[in-house]
């Protein structure tokens, strides 16, 4: 069974930077492309950032191109997700996941593992 366990979320000023991690246990998520998802409060969960079983490929949303970066260590297990320039508008609960098929990266529905979520709370 694959766990994930985010950190790093917080309250900030809009203008901020914050950095979350997902570390996983129970597999190695090596083999695996991982993807950051967020939901607000009376909103779907929505696709943020992918990345590639390797970190060579990465995807974003249009509204956090340019100010969030996604990486990877697979030899700790862990994803990144490294966000500038904080808006209010990013204000959501992020989530983790891992995708263990085949589909695209943006999908929620392709991914089978998810973290428990993280809060980011921008004000402004």
């Amino acid at each position: 069974q694959v766990q994930l366990v985010e950190s790093g979320g917080g309250l900030v000023q809009a203008g901020a930077s914050l950095r979350l991690s997902c570390t996983a246990s129970g597999r190695n998520i090596s083999d695996y492309r991982m993807g950051w998802f967020r939901q607000a409060p009376g909103k779907e969960r929505e696709f943020v950032a992918a990345i590639s079983w390797g970190g060579g490929s990465t995807l974003y949303q249009d509204s956090v191109r340019g100010r969030f970066t996604i990486s990877r260590d697979n030899a700790k297990n862990t994803v990144f997700l490294q966000m500038n320039n904080l808006k209010p508008e990013d204000t959501a609960s992020y989530y983790c996941a891992l995708q263990g098929g085949s589909g695209p990266p943006n999908r929620a529905a392709d991914y089978n593992y998810w973290g428990q979520g993280t809060q980011v709370t921008i004000s402004s």
